[in-house]
């Protein structure tokens, strides 16, 4: 397709000029540990590792509940014997993907989106396959790995309503932009109508990779130390909540913990840092709490344990009776991921906030394995339910897993849609071998 449309052309003009503004964002991000002071230079498009001399596809997630989607596939593509870079934008997901990528995957900040970032970026790494996960759709990298003629498929493809109405009022745009993907594996019927209508070519449904990631990890030691301090109270968690999230669970909290007195609940916010900032907000409302990023536990007096590190929600999961998923009592954020709770045996509650996820929510709601409440009155009142009848959790638990391992299958059928793709590369490395 030709012709990109002023808006593409402005965009690819004012990233281009604004370029050093780029590095002093890079900068201020650092100060407020947001950026890895580290490997800020794989931020514009340096390399932090050695290329290997064979082939190598390129997948890339945005934060952590996108690379963890893609681990699935990671390990599908390693064991074809091809050489894997992930790359991701938070320092979050970079300290998950340490822990929990296979031996010999590389993994790599993405660039900003920044026309010369993009530029270095692919002409050091030359990827012969880019795989972008769920709506990561940056012009400045589809336009530069188009010109170097890198296939890319967007993977567990996600396209919201929301973001549906905002990219239908410039078609122009959005056709050019899904035009470069060689194909669109979308999530669900609704997101492939939504891509087909703005322009996307090759559009088909696989399914929700979500499905077929493993329950994520957790240290057997800690679990066993963890699982001691909490045996016989009943234990609830929020995980990855937001602001004005948590001043809704311990207002919850506060409402049951006289009808349960040996509650615990534990809060894991989205972002670890504020975990001193949660800290003083459950300190000013008489509440007894510790913080496990300042090397605490919940001993027996701790009402409220402040899960605030990195990649233990399988830890926390494994605990509790109850999960809430965060990001869904405050409107923007659209909900979290609830696969993860559902496949370590947690009855699910969520707020009215789900768009991201609305099937997923959908199905778990339908089949008995979630609530949704809608304030912290509401929260209080499902929590002590399915806490104080312990049954009825399990029940609902049962309900939540049956319906997560139905709903699996996506990754195979994403490795099917690949496979022309995979052969191509298959033989391009004989060519060049012969």
């Amino acid at each position: 397709m030709t012709g990109k449309g002023a808006i593409l052309t402005g965009y690819r003009m004012l990233t281009a000029v604004l370029e050093p503004a780029a590095a002093g964002l890079l900068v201020w991000r650092r100060r407020r540990g947001k950026e890895d002071p580290t490997r800020l230079a794989e931020r514009r498009g340096y390399p932090g590792v050695r290329r290997p001399n064979r082939s190598l596809v390129w997948l890339h997630g945005a934060s952590v509940g996108e690379t963890v989607t893609l681990l699935p596939l990671v390990a599908k593509l390693q064991k074809r014997g091809l050489t894997v870079l992930v790359t991701s934008g938070t320092v979050t997901s970079a300290k998950l993907l340490a822990a929990r990528l296979p031996a010999g995957v590389i993994h790599q900040y993405l660039p900003l989106d920044v026309p010369r970032y993009m530029r270095r970026f692919l002409d050091y790494w030359r990827p012969e396959l880019g795989l972008i996960c769920e709506s990561e759709i940056w012009p400045n990298l589809l336009i530069e790995a188009r010109r170097r003629e890198v296939p890319l498929v967007l993977v567990n493809a996600r396209m919201s309503e929301r973001s549906f109405a905002r990219w239908y009022k410039a078609p122009r745009t959005s056709r050019y932009l899904l035009a470069c993907f060689e194909s669109c594996l979308a999530q669900s019927q609704g997101d492939a109508e939504r891509l087909a209508q703005l322009g996307a070519p090759r559009v088909s449904v696989a399914g929700n990779l979500k499905f077929d990631v493993p329950a994520p990890p957790a240290d057997a030691d800690t679990l066993a130390i963890l699982d001691g301090l909490t045996t016989g109270r009943p234990v609830w968690v929020a995980a990855s909540t937001h602001p004005g999230e948590e001043e809704q669970v311990i207002a919850a909290h506060l409402g049951i913990r006289s009808y349960l007195p040996k509650l615990l609940t534990i809060i894991a916010p989205r972002h670890p840092q504020r975990g001193v900032e949660i800290e003083a907000l459950a300190q000013a409302n008489g509440i007894a709490v510790s913080r496990r990023g300042a090397g605490q536990m919940p001993e027996r007096d701790v009402e409220l344990y402040i899960a605030d590190t990195v990649g233990e929600l399988g830890l926390l999961y494994r605990l509790s009776q109850v999960a809430y998923l965060g990001g869904s009592l405050v409107p923007m954020i659209g909900g979290h991921n609830p696969i993860e709770p559902a496949k370590l045996g947690c009855a699910l509650l969520h707020g009215p906030f789900v768009h991201n996820n609305a099937d997923i929510f959908a199905a778990f709601d339908g089949d008995g394995g979630a609530r949704e409440v809608a304030d912290a009155q509401g929260l209080a009142g499902a929590v002590h339910r399915w806490l104080s009848d312990p049954a009825s959790a399990r029940q609902a638990a049962r309900a939540a897993a049956q319906t997560s391992a139905q709903l699996g299958g996506a990754l195979n059928r994403t490795m099917q849609a690949l496979e022309p793709l995979l052969m191509r590369m298959a033989l391009g490395q004989r060519d060049a071998s012969s």
